[in-house]
């Protein structure tokens, strides 16, 4: 039994193809041999990156690139030619895989050297691909459309995503709908960076990512302790420097958060609207270790820098204001130490004003 299409898409994610490289190289397929525009029509996808992929799949023998004629023309070789190429690569590539498994050893932490824009890229789909509770991310505007898919499906599994687009003007017209929870722009050039529920992430220069020929380094981690200290540099340094220009609507209540900042960011769009909000905090207290680990009282207030207006102290504060039994708490989130409550969830839900 043949496999059907969305099984073909699903292979092919699987051998590193991105969403837009397949849809490019099945309409390669369908088409035989044509031009970027077509090709570009029938698939979806710009005819710039259509050019783009085209050159990607031409390196791993997928199809030819015909530039010697005009207009450009791309040609894709027979699958078997195809499936024949991936077979030798896979062949020639075990060997030295199994000497590496037989010499490694587990490591919990890890860190990889990317040299080349394009793994980068395919590095920030990836990890955006596994977010489960909060995303930030830097990256050049021009970069964007490489990766908007997966922050799409972040979005859709309730990620919290912070966005910062380099490289253009807050005046450009832009829609970050549908692509971030908060969305900022900035003209000036900064590292990509991205990170993952404060544990994984990349760190790229600018030089890396605008200049074909820079001999400078990408980093890939996965190390709890250095997650957070790169979202303080994006939060702290660079999100207070940009354009507000996009935020998300309020969800609807009662919603649970597991990330404190998306618990956060609901929180002030809701107060905002004039919607009377109680909150369940689950969690410690920071000053007595015997005291009960869950708070429920009205949300009075809320401190943060995620959203214009700014309302906390310092950059990176998100604290949330919290009214219960006559007493006022300050809950913030994981490694919180000026608060009195590090809350693990957060249940937001609609009180009548009675309350």
């Amino acid at each position: 039994m043949g496999m059907d299409d969305v099984s073909v898409e699903e292979s092919l994610r699987r051998l590193g193809f991105s969403a837009k490289e397949v849809d490019t190289y099945l309409s390669i397929l369908r088409l035989g041999e044509a031009k970027a525009s077509t090709i570009a029509d029938d698939s979806g996808v710009s005819k710039r990156y259509v050019y783009s992929i085209a050159e990607r799949l031409a390196d791993r023998g997928f199809v030819e690139v015909n530039d010697h004629v005009v207009p450009t023309t791309i040609r894709a070789h027979p699958p078997e030619h195809a499936v024949n190429v991936l077979t030798d690569d896979l062949e020639q590539m075990q060997p030295a895989l199994e000497s590496r498994f037989s010499q490694s050893t587990p490591q919990a932490e890890q860190f990889e050297v990317v040299k080349s824009r394009v793994t980068v890229l395919k590095r920030i789909s990836k990890l955006l691909g596994h977010a489960e509770k909060e995303v930030t991310l830097s990256i050049p505007y021009r970069l964007l459309e490489e990766v908007e898919n997966e922050l799409t499906a972040a979005l859709e599994r309730d990620v919290l995503v912070l966005l910062l687009v380099t490289g253009v003007s807050p005046d450009a017209d832009t829609d970050f709908n549908g692509l971030a929870s908060v969305a900022r722009a900035w003209e000036q050039p900064m590292p990509t960076m991205l990170t993952i529920d404060q544990a994984t992430g990349l760190v790229a220069p600018d030089k890396m990512i605008s200049r074909s020929n820079s001999s400078d380094r990408a980093i890939v981690f996965e190390q709890e302790q250095l997650g957070p200290v790169i979202v303080g540099s994006f939060l702290g340094n660079y999100f207070p420097m940009a354009t507000e220009m996009y935020v998300t609507s309020p969800v609807e209540l009662p919603a649970t958060f597991l990330s404190f900042r998306h618990a956060v960011l609901q929180a002030s769009l809701h107060l905002r609207a004039d919607t009377p909000v109680r909150a369940r905090i689950t969690g410690c207290d920071l000053h007595d270790e015997n005291a009960p680990t869950e708070l429920d009282g009205v949300l009075r207030d809320v401190r943060q820098s995620l959203v214009e207006p700014q309302t906390s102290s310092f950059p990176v504060e998100n604290t949330l204001i919290v009214e219960a039994e006559d007493e006022t708490y300050a809950v913030g989130g994981g490694g919180a130490f000026v608060e009195d409550v590090e809350a693990t969830e957060v249940e937001l839900r609609s009180m009548d004003v009675s309350e």
